[in-house]
């Protein structure tokens, strides 16, 4: 069975499942998942819980010849599998094992994150298949100022549209800190309603990005959006090399959908044809009528200039040639 997050606690209410495994890319969403379920465990009876965390070298023998006694108490059991390392050959056959054969009076959960192509392993679709298979959904960008209001609205506390969109500005990528921010307002405001400048004083700025968000932003035409992700990445310590790696990444993907769009027509043709990922083609997308061939050209030189500038090989501020060329992807005219 696979549940989707917002359908977990119905699901829960109609019964518990003898195993789940829950994943997807946020931490803060799992752990909700799983308190969710712990909950549901407990109210059913399962006293005793174990944890074990999922590392290099873990014992699955002890694992499985445990699982396999009953309790010395004759109690049910809530046996927590934490997901800490690669998944090798052992490890997937144990948890098909444990998915597919559970332990007499037990109740496994297994969690972590994994990447979308790690659902297809067979030991994951063995919880599909026999037991259940828990998906959290990420917040997106567009999605994250209606997901703070909604859970602000759930204690009591109102957002204005403006407040609610300064806050996803400064929680952007971190669903942890959005989450913070959320609790403490609704314990500083309790049934207050906030407008932006109240909210401007409350929080702190504390997004979190990574390299694909930047050179979305770029792409899409989003400056302002762009410089200050680009600002977030430096003071979070990232090396100018990883985020070149992205953006020249992005813009040879559109030199190549550029140059096959003077055989045909159909931007969607040649996205499939030059095999740009699904994730990247949004953004590319909306960059391709605004960037020229020759442009993306001078930019792709732009690029590998402040690349040898990171490595050393040119003089001249590493981050300086990167705000520039951010800023031109972006569609910033800048000064001779």
């Amino acid at each position: 069975m696979r549940i989707a997050q917002d359908s977990l606690a119905g699901a829960l209410a109609r019964g518990l499942r003898s195993a789940y495994l829950v994943t997807g890319a946020e931490p803060l969403l799992i752990g909700e998942a799983c308190d969710l379920i712990r909950g549901a465990a407990r109210n059913a009876g399962y006293a005793e819980r174990e944890l074990h965390f999922l590392d290099r070298g873990f014992d699955w023998n002890r694992l499985m010849t445990g699982a396999a006694n009953l309790s010395l108490f004759g109690e049910r059991r809530l046996i927590e599998l934490r997901l800490a390392g690669p998944i090798d050959t052992t490890a997937a056959r144990s948890l098909t094992e444990l998915a597919e054969r559970p332990p007499a009076d037990t109740l496994l959960l297994v969690s972590g994150e994994l990447e979308r192509k790690s659902l297809q392993a067979a030991w994951v679709q063995a919880f599909e298949q026999a037991a259940a298979l828990v998906l959290t959904r990420p917040v997106n960008r567009d999605e994250l100022p209606r997901w703070i209001s909604a859970r602000l609205a759930e204690r009591g506390v109102t957002l204005d549209p403006p407040a609610s969109r300064l806050l996803a500005d400064r929680v952007e990528g971190n669903l942890l800190a959005a989450q913070q921010e959320i609790e403490r307002i609704a314990l500083a405001w309790p049934g207050g309603s906030l407008d932006e400048a109240t909210v401007a004083s409350l929080v702190t700025d504390s997004a979190r990005y990574d390299v694909f968000e930047l050179a979305t932003a770029a792409f899409a035409g989003e400056a302002a959006r762009a410089l200050r992700i680009l600002a977030g990445l430096r003071a979070e310590g990232q090396e100018p090399p990883l985020l070149l790696w992205a953006l020249l990444s992005d813009l040879r993907a559109l030199s190549r959908v550029a140059l096959r769009l003077t055989r045909t027509r159909s931007i969607d043709e040649a996205l499939r044809a030059e095999r740009v990922w699904a994730s990247r083609q949004p953004a590319l997308r909306m960059a391709i009528p605004r960037l020229s061939r020759p442009t993306i050209d001078a930019l792709i030189v732009a690029a590998g200039q402040a690349d040898r500038i990171a490595k050393g090989a040119l003089a001249g501020d590493p981050w300086l040639a990167l705000e520039a060329l951010v800023a031109r992807i972006a569609g910033v005219r800048l000064a001779a």
